[in-house]
């Protein structure tokens, strides 16, 4: 590699040293105690020898934390390598970023190892892991075993209905189990059976062939289901099985915030993003939000890829993170001179392996091509890519692992939703293109011919606040310095902005709508029935379509750059209705009059003008009316007049009036 000391050093602000070391790992490693000695933090540009280092590092006393960053393949080794020092000095600035750790959880494990399978395999499998951990074998098919010489582990039949858990903590439902009886001679044999049982494990290895018991099994921790007609994946399995013992510690992926969470209200649902995307399960309803297993969850990132709001947000690291990581790495790339950037965004694991191979292989990557490294590509949201182009890259492509197609249906939607805004604002949409391949010859050849695109002008933001916020942020940017800034840009369904279009001659101002939005876009007014919108807020959820009673809402998904959408505004709003007996305000005219519509003349309640009249009345008002009904049969006419100690004592001092005699009738005579 050709590397310009100099030209590092000013494009990295004097923080590159004046010194290119060529056998720091050998020659030249007391270079690295004596940087160490220093006590600032090290940045070695070198991923290969890292091992070493560390261990050099290591062998000192208070030694300072050290990173390692890969300039060789990713830059140096290409054909365009003496082009590359703005590449590498955007590449040493991103490094430079410091990524907090993750926060954890911990799994244990005892070995409890259910091993469960169909013949004699199954068999021969626990009796090798027998002398390791602790296995219990459950055969689910009638199979003519030859009983073990010497029983060591449990040997049970039975029928599996289900499974849950996970490393540490699984449970298998079964019917029909039933334990192996001792005095077997020729094959197994098994007493009487149970209804119903439960098996508890703290790992299981699954050799029925047959149906996995989880989805995404691949990723449930704990739950190992090789082919059992292959001998070497059974071996390689039990290998693995044996090293499940112990505590593990496990990222936890996904910081959830239930209170940001739009799934349901009142038992209405609404946004269900989370749910379609994950493929572990780990993700269920719980009430008006979700709830997320982090010990099942496997880190996909797809969940918060497309939630809309940051409820759940991934930690691997945070969004925010990543926004600055992309802010040095494109802005240090500018400001080295570099010009038409390309973000190379790719998983760490399957990205770097196709970059290497390209780089000792190939043409290696283009000196414009910058490599962007995520833990899971499904992880990268609405945010990150439109944090991309508002720093200045002009293209970005998502390479993806091909194995992983079903898994990125979130992400293949928000690129959707980011093309389309980005051809409403004039850049165009073949800006964003997502590889899914494995072939590194396949990769080069189509970095190589990426077409040269006008270039997006570079803007510059903090990435801080939430989600919501770091994609205002991003669009506002984009916005400003777009080809055609349109003022409404309309995208596909699905998408995390949009408009509430209520058909305001059939809503009554009831305002259930209002009650249901969880993120505060559909309000009220305190001293007036009214109903306003505040678009910006908006996350397409869907829960005031399915909650008004109406049904005169639907969604229109688009993203609004008006002054006006950042303001809530009057949709509809009414003078309240008035008591006609009273006159007090007791609710909103359309609610009334609809009301009267729906009930007059139709129930048994309110057939007479004075019964309908009823419902035009306040609560007290409408009590009042009906106990002055004379045909109301608890209507007891006036009131008697309160009688008190002074009227009896009054009587009591009034002479007997005398008695008067009435004149027989005939009639009595």
């Amino acid at each position: 590699m050709r590397l310009d000391a100099a030209a590092l050093e000013r494009a990295l602000g004097g923080a590159a040293p004046s010194t290119v070391h060529h056998q720091l790992c050998r020659a030249q490693i007391e270079a690295v105690r004596a940087a160490a000695a220093g006590g600032a933090p090290l940045l070695i540009a070198c991923t290969q020898e890292a091992p070493l280092f560390a261990e050099t590092l290591g062998q000192l006393e208070a030694a300072p934390p050290a990173g390692f960053v890969n300039i060789r393949e990713r830059a140096g080794w290409s054909e365009e390598g003496t082009e590359a020092a703005p590449k590498i000095a955007a590449l040493l600035a991103e490094a430079a970023i410091e990524v907090p750790p993750a926060p954890a959880l911990t799994l244990k494990s005892e070995g409890r190892c259910l091993v469960v399978g169909i013949d004699d395999t199954a068999l021969q499998a626990a009796r090798q892991l027998a002398s390791r951990l602790a296995p219990t074998l459950l055969l689910v098919a009638d199979a003519e075993i030859l009983p073990p010489r010497t029983t060591t582990f449990p040997i049970l039949r039975g029928l599996v209905r289900g499974a849950t858990g996970h490393l540490g903590a699984f449970k298998v439902e079964v019917t029909g189990l039933a334990p192996a009886v001792v005095s077997s001679r020729q094959h197994l044999r098994f007493g009487p059976a149970q209804a119903k049982a439960e098996l508890e494990a703290d790992l299981i290895l699954d050799l029925t062939g047959g149906r996995s018991w989880f989805s995404a099994h691949a990723k449930r921790d704990g739950y190992l289901r090789p082919d059992p007609r292959d001998p070497v994946a059974v071996q390689r399995a039990l290998f693995e099985a044996v090293e499940l013992t112990g505590e593990f510690e496990k990222p936890r992926y996904v910081a959830f915030t239930a209170e940001l969470c739009a799934h349901s209200r009142s038992r209405r649902t609404g946004c269900t993003r989370c749910l379609e995307q994950c493929p572990t399960g780990a993700i269920a309803p719980a009430g008006d939000h979700v709830r997320i297993d982090p010990y099942v969850c496997a880190g996909c990132g797809a969940c918060a890829g497309v939630c809309p709001t940051g409820a759940a947000a991934y930690a691997v690291p945070s969004a925010n993170i990543l926004l600055e990581r992309l802010r040095a790495l494109l802005g240090t790339y500018r400001d080295a001179g570099g010009v038409a950037p390309v973000l190379l965004a790719c998983e760490e694991r399957h990205g770097e392996a196709l970059i290497d191979a390209m780089a000792r292989l190939g043409r290696g990557l283009p000196a414009r091509v910058l490599p962007f490294a995520v833990t899971e590509i499904a992880q990268l949201g609405f945010e990150t890519l439109a944090a991309a182009f508002a720093y200045g890259a002009d293209q970005v492509v998502v390479l993806a692992p091909p194995h992983k197609r079903a898994e990125i249906g979130g992400l293949e939607a928000t690129l959707g939703h980011i093309r389309a805004m980005l051809d409403g604002l004039g850049y165009g949409a073949e800006r964003l293109l997502l590889l899914l391949e494995d072939d590194p010859d396949t990769v080069e050849a189509a970095l190589w011919t990426l077409p040269r695109l006008e270039p997006v002008t570079a803007g510059d933001f903090l990435p801080m606040g939430g989600k919501r916020t770091l994609m205002r942020l991003a669009l506002d940017q984009l916005h400003r310095t777009a080809p055609q800034p349109a003022e409404i840009v309309p995208l596909p369904a699905g998408a995390p902005f949009g408009a509430v279009v209520v058909d305001v001659a059939g809503c009554t101002l009831c305002l259930s709508c209002v009650g249901a939005c969880p993120t505060g876009a559909l309000l009220d007014a305190p001293d007036k029935p009214m109903l306003r919108f505040l678009e910006e807020a908006c996350v397409q959820c869907g829960l005031c379509r399915s909650t008004c009673p109406e049904k005169v809402i639907r969604l229109e998904p688009r993203l609004a750059f008006t002054a006006a959408a950042r303001s809530s505004r009057t949709i509809k709003e009414e003078e309240p209705a008035l008591c006609i007996r009273c006159g007090k305000p007791f609710g909103t005219r359309s609610s009334i009059e609809r009301i009267v519509e729906k009930l007059a003349g139709r129930s048994w309640m309110f057939q007479t003008e004075e019964q309908i009249a009823r419902i035009r009345m306040c609560d007290d008002c409408r009590v009042i009316s009906q106990f002055e009904n004379a045909r109301n049969p608890l209507a007891f006419g006036s009131r008697p007049k309160p009688r008190t100690s002074e009227d009896y004592l009054r009587e009591r001092e009034q002479p007997a009036a005398p008695p008067t005699h009435e004149p027989e009738s005939e009639s009595t005579a």
